[in-house]
């Protein structure tokens, strides 16, 4: 489907017109939405507005890596909106052609983003501080605004895994952290390049309706500097509690062996004796001793008492 927003000279909002029969040429500027376009409506692209085939290549390929690149009377960039699904990060593309006097916009799959600056520029009244580069702005604004709910869910579950308040096996917790950290890194692979995005845009001497707006982008990419510290810090949290994990676990591992080393070293020489007089012989002298079970008890005990308090003295038991 194909929306379409036309702004006069005289700054009224004309909608609902076929990019067919659209006289673009009339408006101070438009905006036209690609939302979930067909195969015919795509071919618009190129018929209608001219554009590169590289860069309607990369609205048609799936996902590409958030860029911007410069033409002639345009510039076109690719932006990454993100939602969870199932514990999954999802990301979606959002595509730009920005020009002077027109802003054009495609997404293969629905996008509240657009939506609500669209919804938000039908409902204006006054809509003379609005342009192709501020309706950039406010959809890229939202774009990014939208990470930190998810940023904000993944601390709240690691706060969880760390407390461990219901007594989880710790084979279920490594499988939410590592769960948790694939996360991280899906996020940190769409938010260091949107960051690296809006550093060029902010550096760029080509972008003269961005430097006008300089405050607006700034604002921006300071959220990503800080979404980027953000995962980058959870992502060492969830290292560190995968290390305490790990040494717990080895503690308590080490714990087991050593109360079946105790147990294994006191049985040992008790199971000697207990080997030696229960050999077959018929010559065995004590065999004959009126006491000899009594003694042969005795002493195992006593060797496994005089053992117990060696290995305490040592401070095995601590």
């Amino acid at each position: 489907m194909i929306n379409f927003i036309g702004i006069t000279n005289e700054n009224h909002l004309e909608r609902d017109i076929s990019i067919k029969y659209a006289d673009l040429s009339k408006y101070k500027w438009f905006w036209v939405d690609f939302n979930e376009p067909t195969d015919e409506e795509v071919k618009h692209l190129a018929d209608t507005f001219y554009f590169h085939p590289l860069a309607i290549e990369d609205c048609v390929l799936r996902l590409q890596r958030p860029k911007l690149d410069y033409y002639d009377d345009h510039t076109f960039y690719v932006t990454h909106i993100v939602r969870e699904e199932e514990k999954e990060i999802i990301k979606e593309e959002l595509d730009f052609f920005v020009g002077e006097n027109f802003v054009v916009t495609f997404h293969s799959s629905p996008a509240k983003e657009v939506t609500q600056v669209w919804d938000r520029l039908l409902s204006q009244k006054n809509i003379e501080k609005w342009d192709t580069y501020y309706v950039f702005y406010q959809i890229l604004d939202k774009i990014v605004d939208n990470y930190f709910p998810l940023i904000y869910k993944i601390e709240d579950e690691l706060d969880k895994i760390e407390d461990n308040t219901q007594n989880k096996s710790m084979g279920y917790l490594m499988t939410e952290l590592f769960d948790t950290r694939h996360m991280l890194l899906n996020l940190r692979h769409t938010v260091n390049p949107m960051r690296d995005l809006l550093y060029r845009m902010l550096n760029s001497h080509h972008l003269s309706g961005i430097g006008d707006r300089r405050e607006y982008f700034s604002d921006i990419y300071d959220h990503l500097l800080k979404l980027s510290e953000m995962v980058m810090s959870n992502r060492e949290v969830t290292a560190d509690i995968r290390d305490s994990y790990l040494s717990l676990n080895s503690h308590q591992t080490n714990n087991v062996m050593k109360v079946l080393t105790i147990i294994t070293s006191i049985f040992a020489p008790l199971t000697f004796i207990a080997g030696i007089y229960g050999m077959n012989f018929e010559n065995i002298p004590e065999l004959t001793w009126k006491y000899g079970y009594f003694l042969s008890l005795g002493l195992m005990g006593t060797i496994g008492i005089l053992m117990y308090l060696w290995f305490k003295s040592k401070g095995w038991f601590k």
